[in-house]
């Protein structure tokens, strides 16, 4: 199944670079502009500059954002601010997060992957995706011939073998501790002894690795390595581009937080708006639940997080002092209204009730071009607000999607609609990255 290897990670010269959170950054798809300015005045050595290097109303096809990172990444190497370790490793990540009070860790293990095809079942993705985002990542990398952040993908430990090596190996002095401005913090083991890489490796060989975040690298990653092939008659299999640098969770960490990104709606006519309760009820028995009712978000909390065969969604916007809660009458009705080839699991989502029947069906969002009507929030609370500030017309709120049920869909061979899941936080880019050449 899957293979597994160290590999000599690049990082920060913490000689040069003594202040590591003002260097790391987020990973390219959650950077707006505003969170792009703010990296770049942060630290001249901001690794912004390689993840999400900023685009110029004068750029060409040779002077682009993409020759700025590779130009920059040579010149960082060259003076030392980055440095490629000299002994392959397992870098073990240690990801502490608050959550709604609580402090979770996250602990991950980053690691080359060797690059498998999606139909040898080997890697296994659980969601669709975008063609412009990896066209933006397939040209970094040919640029850059490096990963510059992990994608994270997710595996089961069986007997715990894997998290107790993981547990010896913490107890040292990490090679890496920050803590951010966020109140997120990150320390980084380098594992190099060949024994535990080897009982490590043998482990995560028996079994499957399913994408949690990340399918854009992924297919960008396949797509390079398909082009890079196509190049040249010599190529053995062990050449960097045959490989890709993941971070790996298990399924069972108590830090897998999966949050789900709940739908904003704008650009609905009035008319639309007008009869969309009345069409609700053809398929959902409606409640309705004052805003004003003591314990309203904690009530919501328990609805979304209710039974697995239940679907709850909660709508807002038809009404400014009413939530309307939406029970599914018939599962078999809605089914029959979703493409043929997904599974009945895939059917039996919240998700995927929402975005084919409400969505597409209902609100005719499902000819192309919806993302100009269509955003997400991964907090209720803002989803609420942002239709409350009429900057949207409609929030649908979501239940979260259960690991177990990513890992049954990636099993089945099908993808969850777009944006249904958001694995929480994600990890940063700048901590450890893996050069191609």
């Amino acid at each position: 199944m899957a293979e597994i290897c160290p590999f000599r990670g690049g990082r920060y010269n913490q000689k040069l670079v003594k202040d590591l959170s003002s260097v790391i950054c987020p990973p390219y798809d959650i950077i707006t502009p505003q969170i792009e300015q703010e990296l770049y005045h942060r630290s001249q050595y901001n690794f912004v500059r390689l993840e999400h290097g900023r685009q110029l109303s004068q750029d060409t096809i040779i002077d682009n954002k993409y020759a700025r990172s590779a130009a920059t990444l040579e010149q960082w190497l060259k003076l030392g601010v980055l440095k490629i370790d000299e002994v392959p490793a397992i870098y073990l990540h240690d990801h502490y997060f608050m959550h709604q009070g609580k402090q979770y860790r996250r602990r991950g293990i980053i690691v080359c992957v060797r690059l498998e095809e999606w139909d040898k079942m080997v890697i296994r993705p659980h969601e669709g995706t975008l063609a412009e985002p990896g066209s933006d990542r397939l040209s970094l990398l040919w640029a850059l011939q490096a990963n510059t952040s992990p994608i994270l993908a997710l595996y089961e430990d069986q007997g715990k073998r894997i998290s107790s090596l993981l547990a010896l190996e913490g107890r040292s002095q990490p090679i890496i501790s920050l803590s951010t401005v966020t109140g997120e913090s990150h320390s980084i083991w380098a594992i190099t002894e060949p024994e535990i890489i080897n009982q490590i490796c043998a482990n995560l060989a028996r079994q499957p690795l399913y994408i949690a975040d990340g399918h854009h690298r992924y297919e960008s990653a396949l797509t390079h390595q398909r082009e890079r092939q196509a190049c040249s008659s010599l190529v053995s299999g062990d050449e960097g581009f045959n490989f890709v640098m993941m971070t790996l969770v298990s399924f069972s960490d108590p830090g897998l937080i999966i949050l789900p990104p709940h739908r904003l709606v704008r650009g609905m006519s009035r008319a639309s708006l007008n009869e969309l309760l009345a069409k609700l009820r053809s398929f959902f028995e409606v409640e309705e639940l004052p805003l004003s009712m003591p314990g309203i978000w904690q009530q919501v909390d328990d609805l979304l997080a209710g039974e697995s065969n239940q679907v709850n969604l909660i709508l807002f916007g038809l009404a400014t002092e009413h939530l309307f809660l939406l029970r599914l009458r018939d599962f078999v009705a809605t089914s029959q209204m979703m493409p043929y080839f997904h599974c009945e699991l895939y059917k039996r989502l919240d998700v995927s009730i929402l975005d084919h029947i409400i969505l597409e069906k209902l609100l005719g969002l499902g000819g192309g071009g919806e993302e100009a009507f269509l955003a997400y929030s991964y907090d209720k609370l803002d989803a609420i607000n942002r239709v409350l500030d009429q900057e949207y017309q409609l929030a649908f709120l979501l239940s979260p999607v259960k690991a177990e049920v990513v890992k049954a869909i990636a099993d089945a061979g099908d993808r969850l609609p777009r944006k249904s899941t958001y694995f929480y936080p994600k990890p940063p880019a700048g901590l450890v990255f893996n050069r191609l050449v």
